[in-house]
């Protein structure tokens, strides 16, 4: 299992940085009990090895005027790995779609998107997703409210499951 390339002390690192990416080392040093230098060292060491991947800050799409959110699942004519990887390219390219992930299942892939409201989301499933190369199907759910929307990966249940194995 991957969580075993890490020690506890990474791990705790990589925990309190996804709580709160904006701390300062010094802080995440304390956090984490061990001093600023050696602190510094390791998130650099897994910034480089790719378990951190970036900081982002957490914006509130409906504050800032996004108030349509919804999920797209697609299917293709031809699941070819040049045809799947195309549409992935493809999804990468359109700013309303926030996330791209192929399934398995009935429908190739799954779009979050976000819209300032319905019109211009209607105008992005007519004019781009429905009419692109390869999709032969599109069907759309609004997302109406959110229960929850964590990020990362919960490292509670990484930590239970390391201490059952050791």
């Amino acid at each position: 299992m991957a969580g075993h390339r890490l020690d506890p002390i990474d791990r705790k690192i990589l925990a309190e940085l996804q709580a709160d990416g904006r701390m300062t080392n010094v802080e995440l040093a304390k956090r984490v009990g061990i001093s600023a230098p050696p602190c510094l060292r390791r998130v650099r060491t897994l910034e480089e090895a790719g378990f951190i991947r970036g900081y982002h800050a957490d914006v509130d799409s409906r504050e800032l005027g996004f108030e349509v959110q919804v999920f797209a699942m697609v299917g293709l004519v031809s699941q070819a790995e040049a045809d799947l990887s195309a549409f992935e390219e493809r999804c990468r390219n359109w700013p309303l779609v926030r996330e791209c992930h192929m399934l398995n299942g009935e429908v190739d892939f799954i779009l979050k998107c976000v819209a300032p409201d319905l019109s211009t989301f209607q105008t992005f499933l007519t004019e781009d997703l429905t009419s692109a190369d390869n999709v032969a199907s599109v069907k759309t759910s609004l997302v109406i409210r959110g229960a929850k929307d964590a990020p990362g990966v919960p490292f509670e249940v990484l930590e239970e499951r390391l201490s059952r194995d050791a």
